[in-house]
């Protein structure tokens, strides 16, 4: 462990020596501060580990001295330094655990009705609401990048952004199908209903790290089908994406310019494309660790929202809740607290058996 600590600490060192030596190129600037300030706080505690363990070596010479003042300080001296290091060893070796590269970008968060017709696209919404609500709760801003509406209240599909520190270490977690039961507001006998929403957490993805050559996209441009008036009807603002590699389809409308909604769904696709990539990787080389808080595939069901009971339980974890007005309200953070947790201690493992 000490030495790999020394080597990021050279790191460190080296970092602080490239942004010296390439003040002028801003970018590079930003990439290695960037770098550094992942490090910084490693670099911090080891030496604080460091200073502590040459304080110990010191003191423990001094028990050998005649002097019992000398010899009596000097047990005072390890009684403190000696818990103090193992603190910071165990700090050290968390600090150490192979962190998710994503966890500090911003992300883009996908809904989409699934089954269960109106109520699946009303429940759609209500998961929208919970996850808009849980960002005012962070500080998060949220913004829509796309959506479509069904008129009365729910989404066939939402798309939308968050920004701010940790969004995607939090919400990474969401991804996959979410069930509802429940007494559909357009159901008038009464009766129970399962529907289904399934939810996509994307990391955002900077263009420098994943290009996308222009040869691969297909853009088509056609007149917004939203709100706007007569300008939006008159001039096709609206964008459809195709990437002819892989097929995949994205399209905005809700911008006014053409531009915006090319830039808004070209970071959709960067986004998704680079869930496919860390997808591959991720299945190459954690596949023990999967099975601790379950995959988050986007096919597998792992919340289940029962409102007549205000009951909510998360069947990766086997966690339940009772207070589903305050969970849509956006008090999620006990099922993320333990999911985090225990994807926490499957790293720590993973690095133990490394």
């Amino acid at each position: 462990m000490l030495e790999k600590l020394a080597g990021i600490e050279a790191r460190y060192d080296e970092l602080q020596r490239l942004m010296a030596e390439h003040a002028e190129d801003y970018a590079r600037v930003a990439e290695f501060a960037r770098e550094r300030a992942e490090i910084e706080p490693v670099v911090r505690i080891f030496r604080d580990y460091r200073r502590a363990q040459d304080a110990l070596a010191q003191a423990k010479l001094m028990l050998a001295e005649p002097d019992a003042e000398l010899k009596a300080e000097a047990e005072r001296e390890v009684a403190m330094l000696e818990p103090k290091l193992a603190a910071l060893d165990s700090e050290l070796k968390g600090l150490l655990v192979p962190r998710d590269p994503r966890d500090g970008k911003n992300v883009i968060v996908e809904i989409r009705a699934g089954t269960g017709g109106e109520e699946a696209a009303l429940f759609a919404a209500s998961l929208f609401r919970m996850y808009s609500r849980y960002a005012e709760k962070h500080n998060w801003k949220t913004e829509i990048l796309s959506q479509s509406d069904t008129g009365i209240g729910g989404f066939k599909e939402i798309i939308f952004e968050v920004k701010g520190k940790g969004a995607f270490s939090r919400l990474k977690f969401e991804s996959g199908v979410h069930r509802v039961q429940r007494v559909p507001v357009t159901e008038s006998s009464g009766r129970i209903h399962t529907s289904t929403a399934t939810v996509a957490v994307l990391a955002e993805v900077d263009e420098v790290e994943i290009e996308i050559p222009e040869k691969d996209i297909k853009m088509e441009v056609y007149r917004s089908s939203g709100a706007g008036g007569q300008n939006v009807q008159k001039n096709s603002t609206a964008v459809r994406l195709t990437h002819v590699p892989t097929g995949m389809v994205v399209q905005c409308q809700d911008e006014r310019s053409q531009l915006q909604n090319r830039m808004r769904a070209m970071s959709i696709l960067r986004a998704r494309l680079y869930e496919i990539e860390e997808e591959k990787r991720r299945s190459e080389i954690e596949q023990d660790r999967r099975s601790q808080v379950g995959s988050a595939e986007r096919s597998e069901k792992i919340r289940t929202y029962n409102f007549p009971q205000s009951r909510i339980t998360d069947h990766r974890i086997g966690l339940s809740l009772h207070n589903m007005a305050a969970v849509m309200d956006g008090d999620i953070d006990p099922f993320i607290d333990e999911l985090a947790a225990r994807d926490e201690t499957g790293r720590l493992q993973a690095a133990g058996e490394a």
